[in-house]
Protein backbone atom coordinates (compact mmCIF):
# COMPACT_ATOMS: atom_id res chain seq x y z
CA UNK A 1 0.00 0.00 0.00
CA UNK A 2 1.37 3.42 -0.92
CA UNK A 3 1.67 6.21 1.65
CA UNK A 4 -1.09 8.13 -0.13
CA UNK A 5 -3.36 5.07 0.02
CA UNK A 6 -2.55 4.60 3.72
CA UNK A 7 -3.42 8.24 4.43
CA UNK A 8 -6.68 7.96 2.50
CA UNK A 9 -7.55 4.83 4.52
CA UNK A 10 -6.85 6.42 7.90
CA UNK A 11 -8.34 9.87 7.25
CA UNK A 12 -12.04 8.83 7.29
CA UNK A 13 -11.45 6.85 10.51
CA UNK A 14 -9.80 9.93 12.01
CA UNK A 15 -12.75 12.11 11.05
CA UNK A 16 -15.24 9.59 12.46
CA UNK A 17 -13.29 9.38 15.73
CA UNK A 18 -13.18 13.14 16.26
CA UNK A 19 -16.07 14.80 14.39
CA UNK A 20 -18.48 16.96 16.35
CA UNK A 21 -21.62 15.25 17.51
CA UNK A 22 -23.08 18.08 19.58
CA UNK A 23 -25.17 19.78 16.91
CA UNK A 24 -23.91 23.23 17.94
CA UNK A 25 -23.13 24.09 14.36
CA UNK A 26 -26.83 24.56 13.70
CA UNK A 27 -27.32 27.05 16.57
CA UNK A 28 -26.45 30.03 14.39
CA UNK A 29 -28.76 30.90 11.56
CA UNK A 30 -27.13 31.50 8.19
CA UNK A 31 -27.93 35.21 8.50
CA UNK A 32 -26.36 35.45 11.96
CA UNK A 33 -23.32 33.49 10.80
CA UNK A 34 -22.97 35.86 7.81
CA UNK A 35 -23.03 38.94 10.07
CA UNK A 36 -20.50 37.49 12.51
CA UNK A 37 -18.22 36.28 9.72
CA UNK A 38 -18.30 39.63 7.96
CA UNK A 39 -17.51 41.50 11.18
CA UNK A 40 -14.64 39.14 11.95
CA UNK A 41 -13.08 40.02 8.61
CA UNK A 42 -13.94 43.69 8.40
CA UNK A 43 -13.51 44.95 11.94
CA UNK A 44 -16.01 47.30 13.57
CA UNK A 45 -18.54 48.76 11.08
CA UNK A 46 -21.96 50.37 11.16
CA UNK A 47 -25.16 48.39 10.67
CA UNK A 48 -25.66 50.24 7.37
CA UNK A 49 -22.21 49.20 6.11
CA UNK A 50 -22.92 45.60 7.07
CA UNK A 51 -26.30 45.74 5.32
CA UNK A 52 -24.72 47.05 2.12
CA UNK A 53 -22.05 44.35 2.16
CA UNK A 54 -24.57 41.58 2.87
CA UNK A 55 -27.04 43.03 0.34
CA UNK A 56 -29.82 42.99 2.95
CA UNK A 57 -32.18 45.70 4.16
CA UNK A 58 -30.72 47.76 6.98
CA UNK A 59 -33.74 46.95 9.16
CA UNK A 60 -33.11 43.21 8.70
CA UNK A 61 -29.43 43.51 9.62
CA UNK A 62 -30.34 45.75 12.55
CA UNK A 63 -32.70 43.05 13.86
CA UNK A 64 -29.98 40.41 13.50
CA UNK A 65 -27.46 42.65 15.26
CA UNK A 66 -29.94 43.30 18.10
CA UNK A 67 -30.52 39.56 18.51
CA UNK A 68 -26.77 38.80 18.51
CA UNK A 69 -26.17 41.66 20.92
CA UNK A 70 -28.81 40.20 23.24
CA UNK A 71 -26.88 36.91 23.24
CA UNK A 72 -23.68 38.75 24.13
CA UNK A 73 -22.05 38.02 20.76
CA UNK A 74 -21.90 41.62 19.52
CA UNK A 75 -21.68 45.03 21.10
CA UNK A 76 -22.33 48.53 19.88
CA UNK A 77 -19.79 51.25 20.53
CA UNK A 78 -19.48 54.89 19.52
CA UNK A 79 -17.19 55.52 16.55
CA UNK A 80 -14.11 57.21 18.06
CA UNK A 81 -13.74 59.30 14.88
CA UNK A 82 -17.39 60.38 14.68
CA UNK A 83 -19.52 60.17 17.83
CA UNK A 84 -22.69 60.38 15.73
CA UNK A 85 -21.97 56.92 14.30
CA UNK A 86 -22.35 53.64 16.18
CA UNK A 87 -20.12 50.74 15.30
CA UNK A 88 -20.90 47.08 15.81
CA UNK A 89 -18.17 44.68 16.86
CA UNK A 90 -17.74 41.09 18.01
CA UNK A 91 -17.37 40.40 21.70
CA UNK A 92 -14.95 37.73 22.84
CA UNK A 93 -17.97 35.42 23.16
CA UNK A 94 -18.87 36.24 19.55
CA UNK A 95 -15.38 35.41 18.33
CA UNK A 96 -15.45 32.14 20.26
CA UNK A 97 -18.92 31.24 18.94
CA UNK A 98 -17.80 31.87 15.37
CA UNK A 99 -14.70 29.72 15.88
CA UNK A 100 -16.73 26.96 17.53
CA UNK A 101 -19.32 27.13 14.76
CA UNK A 102 -16.62 26.59 12.16
CA UNK A 103 -15.08 23.59 13.95
CA UNK A 104 -15.72 20.25 12.30
CA UNK A 105 -13.79 18.34 14.96
CA UNK A 106 -14.61 18.08 18.65
CA UNK A 107 -11.75 19.92 20.35
CA UNK A 108 -12.32 18.03 23.62
CA UNK A 109 -12.05 14.61 21.95
CA UNK A 110 -8.90 15.69 20.11
CA UNK A 111 -7.37 17.12 23.32
CA UNK A 112 -8.04 13.89 25.25
CA UNK A 113 -6.39 11.80 22.55
CA UNK A 114 -3.46 14.22 22.20
CA UNK A 115 -2.81 13.99 25.95
CA UNK A 116 -2.08 10.29 25.47
CA UNK A 117 0.69 11.02 22.95
CA UNK A 118 4.23 12.04 23.77
CA UNK A 119 5.47 15.51 22.76
CA UNK A 120 7.46 14.22 19.77
CA UNK A 121 4.50 12.30 18.35
CA UNK A 122 2.12 15.26 18.85
CA UNK A 123 4.53 17.67 17.18
CA UNK A 124 5.20 15.19 14.35
CA UNK A 125 1.47 14.77 13.72
CA UNK A 126 0.88 18.52 13.52
CA UNK A 127 4.03 19.20 11.51
CA UNK A 128 3.22 16.35 9.13
CA UNK A 129 -0.30 17.59 8.43
CA UNK A 130 0.97 21.14 7.90
CA UNK A 131 3.63 19.83 5.49
CA UNK A 132 0.99 17.85 3.57
CA UNK A 133 -1.21 20.96 3.25
CA UNK A 134 1.78 23.04 2.10
CA UNK A 135 2.65 20.39 -0.51
CA UNK A 136 -0.94 20.46 -1.81
CA UNK A 137 -0.76 24.26 -2.10
CA UNK A 138 2.51 24.08 -4.02
CA UNK A 139 0.95 21.52 -6.35
CA UNK A 140 -2.06 23.80 -6.91
CA UNK A 141 0.23 26.62 -8.04
CA UNK A 142 2.01 24.64 -10.72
Amino acid sequence: MSDSDAFCEVFPRTYLAFHRRDGRRSELTNASRAVLTHLAGSGPITVGEAARHLDRAQSVVSDIVTQLEGHGLLEREPDPDDRRRTLVWLTEAGMNRLRDDADVLDRTLVARAMEQLDDTTRRGLIDGLNALIAAARREDHR
